[in-house]
């Protein structure tokens, strides 16, 4: 077996940051999936990246056209799962929205990727992962004291709120429809998976266990605790000490007497005199093998090549390009990034039976 989605055949229509994404998800966990293109679209938007579009194959259609809208209909006929990333609207004056879609085949788990959702005041207005989190209280919780908040990538809006939402929520459908036989429609938005996200700060926030504000956050880098220090080669380490007998062990080492319930700046600064001495792999090396919560801050490049991921395996390299490996892992059915998608997508789709012309 192929991985835990072995047998499941999906339909992307081609789009760019979280749908592209959890197809590949999808993919490395054993997922048939096939990629119609925009036919001719050369703009930025329509361009493949090498590592989301991984595993699957690619069929460019022109999508403006009467067989091409027929070929991606009897394509869903055939399908277990559609993903779609448009502006609400859009497949539906394609001809391929869900109620046409699922009167062709009613077990299709239909899913759509949106910032906005497909309700609600903003649900056709444009917007990006920025203005997505911002929304929500993410946005602002990021960022240093005296400065304007900062977008962490897209990792929080785009995929974590809205690829692995999608994701899930298709499995979940999957699930459901071994018992229903019936198939339904997902609307998988940025917005609302952010918010769940922000689940635990909601909790603790309204309880007063945890505050947001700036120059108090506890997980948002305020405290000398948790927080990013500057070492002697302009490089950093992160300090993750939450509990107290992490913090002590920590204190013992750098020889430091301050504390975590103290003037976190004051506390800080002492910290970061401290950090200052030595570079950011002799500390590393300095707190290998300890409880003090100390971990280098590597670049992009330099992670693969750590110890504990290189023997792990986290990271693989396909068609020269380094980039993670399938996640999670499995015990008897391995997902496998980049999977065996050596076909056309006109031969994928001649696979499950589509006549391509």
């Amino acid at each position: 077996m192929r991985g835990p989605l072995d047998g499941v055949r999906v339909l992307e229509f081609a789009g760019i940051g979280p749908a592209p994404f959890c197809a590949m998800l999808l993919a490395d966990l054993g997922a048939d999936v096939v990629r119609i293109e925009r036919a001719g679209d050369d703009t930025f938007f329509a361009r493949t990246d090498p590592v989301t579009a991984r595993g699957r194959s690619a069929l460019p259609l022109d999508l403006k056209t009467p067989d091409a809208i027929e070929l991606a209909l009897t394509a869903l006929e055939r399908a277990d799962v559609l993903i779609e990333g448009f502006r609400p609207g859009v497949m539906e004056r394609l001809g391929l929205g869900p109620e046409v879609a699922l009167q062709r085949n009613p077990r299709l788990i239909y899913g759509r990727m949106t910032g906005w959702g497909q309700s609600g005041p903003l649900a056709h207005a444009a917007g990006h992962d920025i203005d997505y989190i911002a929304l929500t209280g993410a946005l602002a919780a990021i960022g240093p004291t005296d400065g304007p908040p900062v977008p962490p990538l897209n990792v929080v809006g785009d995929f974590g709120g809205g690829a692995l939402y999608l994701a899930l929520g298709i499995v979940a459908a999957l699930y459901e429809r071994e018992r229903s036989g019936a198939g339904q429609v997902i609307d998988a938005a940025v917005v609302d998976g952010t918010a769940s996200l922000m689940a635990l700060f909601h909790g603790l926030t309204a309880e007063g266990k945890l505050s947001l504000d700036r120059g108090r956050r506890l997980l948002g880098g305020d405290a000398p605790n948790y927080r990013c220090y500057e070492c002697a080669d302009g490089r950093y380490v992160a300090v993750g000490a939450l509990e107290p007998k992490f913090f002590a062990q920590l204190l013992e080492r750098l020889e430091v007497t301050v504390s975590a319930e103290d003037d976190w700046a004051a506390s800080s600064n002492e910290l970061a005199v401290a950090f200052k001495l030595k570079t950011r792999d002799e500390w590393t090396a300095f707190f290998e093998g300890s409880d003090a919560c100390v971990a280098p801050v590597l670049s992009l490049d330099e992670a693969p090549s750590h110890p504990h991921l290189r023997a792990r395996g986290v990271y693989a390299e396909l068609d020269g390009i380094v980039q993670p490996a399938a996640a999670p892992r499995f015990s008897r059915t391995p997902g496998e990034a980049g999977g065996s998608a050596n076909e056309s997508g006109r031969d994928a789709l001649r696979r499950w039976g589509v006549e391509t012309g």
